[in-house]
């Protein structure tokens, strides 16, 4: 039994023995052989000096080592890591090669910005950049693709016509508020005409800044319904004309002619204690809304509570110092109360949905002609309403004192998550109109052709 054990020992001991003479072997003989292989390889000759002191080794001396050398125990990963090695050294040469194929586009269409509003298309809905970025230049433009189309948005006081080339599609950005406004828009159109009629152009669409009381017979022999060239308008306020056809509702959107900015939301905006219940800085019209909202606000005891600062007189020009006090405002309180105006639409509600401030909106309809079309009801704000906008809507201002005393006892959590509602809603709504204005822009432009 002893014998059979010593036997099976020596067996073993002697198997290891030729192992290692084996290995031994295939280390300084066989690698030998595969370098005088290599020698003599097709590729041609390589340089075999070793590196030594005072000389580095190339990165093809470095490559050609790591290619050589050879390790007995991990066989298998050294062929891993060198074809890993190859494949990373060889994607830019196959980025080079084989380019990403362009996106197709299917329509080009020039904006050109000619009243104010056409900013907040551009900047605010379209997300688009200008160059460059000072608000005071005289030419500004800026560029994306968006659907199947590519977009040019030129603006600027030397946006002039004819100094500049134009490409088949236009939309042209209006102001159509007051006759001095008209009288300027008149012309751009006569140009649009000539162009029209020239085959320069083939399409083109406006987006009009309207009167506040809905009166824009003016433009209505210019569209084509009319006998005129203009296929599709996107008018401000709640016009009789819209019909979802041809004639679409568009937003006032922010006083970007003031220079409202861009708000991005952030962490302070959306979390931290705002120390005003309410907010209201504006004009205050004689024998209108906002004096009973200024007499309310006098005689309420949560008056204190809110940012108020009242003038008598319209003032269309902004100063650094009056822009910093109202954005300050928006930010710092809770509510931001909009009164009616001339319009129940104002820039107001909009600027305050960029700093998550609620909107409490007088909603009810002004004077004039809007709202009065037979296929929509008495109502204003339709577009807003239509997509479901997070605000509070008041008929009379003597709800405010109600509204304001419940603001007190909501907790910090509640109005964050209301701020939240707000922000993503209006970045939903913007979302959503520049969705339908590329379709409807396809649609008409592309079918047409």
């Amino acid at each position: 039994m002893r014998l059979t054990r010593k036997r099976v020992a020596s067996a073993l001991v002697a198997a290891y023995c030729l192992f290692s003479l084996y290995a031994a072997y295939s280390v300084f003989f066989g690698n030998r052989r595969s370098r005088r292989g290599a020698a003599a390889s097709p590729r041609g000759p390589r340089d075999g000096t070793a590196t030594g002191k005072g000389r580095r080794a190339s990165r093809g001396e470095l490559s050609s080592l790591t290619n050589e050398e050879w390790n007995p125990w991990e066989p298998d990963d050294q062929i891993k890591q060198f074809d890993l090695l190859h494949r990373y050294e060889t994607i830019p040469q196959l980025f080079k090669k084989k380019p990403p194929e362009k996106e197709k586009i299917d329509l080009k269409v020039q904006i050109w910005g000619k009243a104010a509003i056409g900013l907040y298309l551009w900047q605010h809905i379209f997300e688009g950049l200008l160059e460059p970025a000072d608000v005071t230049a005289q030419w500004r433009e800026g560029n994306l693709k968006a659907g199947r189309t590519y977009f040019r948005f030129i603006t600027g006081p030397t946006l002039l016509p004819g100094y500049f080339s134009v490409v088949d599609n236009v939309v042209l950005v209006l102001n159509g508020r007051e006759d001095t406004k008209i009288s300027f828009a008149t012309q751009w159109l006569l140009y649009t005409k000539t162009l029209v009629e020239a085959r320069k152009l083939q399409h083109v669409a406006v987006v009009l800044l309207g009167n506040e009381q809905c009166n824009n017979k003016w433009i209505y022999p210019y569209l084509k319904k009319n006998g005129g060239f203009v296929e599709l308008l996107f008018v401000i306020y709640d016009s009789p004309w819209i019909n979802e056809e041809d004639v679409f509702q568009w937003p006032l959107g922010v006083a970007t002619y003031r220079n409202f900015p861009v708000v991005e939301p952030s962490w302070s905006l959306l979390h931290d204690e705002r120390p005003f219940l309410c907010n209201f800085l504006g004009t205050i019209y004689k024998n209108s809304s906002r004096e009973t909202l200024m007499d309310i606000l006098k005689h309420d005891k949560n008056n204190k509570l809110c940012w108020i600062t009242a003038r008598e007189e319209w003032k269309p020009e902004e100063t650094d110092e009056s822009l910093k006090n109202y954005q300050d405002a928006l930010l710092q309180s809770d509510l931001t109360l909009c009164p009616v105006g001339v319009n129940t639409e104002c820039y107001r509600i909009y600027e305050a949905c960029s700093y998550g401030s609620i909107p409490v909106v007088e909603d009810v309809m002004t004077p004039g002609s809007c709202g009065n079309a037979s296929t929509s009801p008495r109502t204003p704000l339709q577009l807003l309403k239509a997509m479901g906008a997070p605000f509070i809507f008041i008929k009379d201002w003597k709800q405010l004192p109600a509204i304001l005393e419940k603001e007190k006892n909501m907790s910090l959590q509640e109005k964050v998550e209301r701020r939240k509602t707000l922000l993503a809603w209006y970045q939903h709504f913007k979302a959503q109109l520049k969705l339908k204005f590329i379709k409807i822009l396809e649609r008409s432009f592309l079918m047409s052709d």
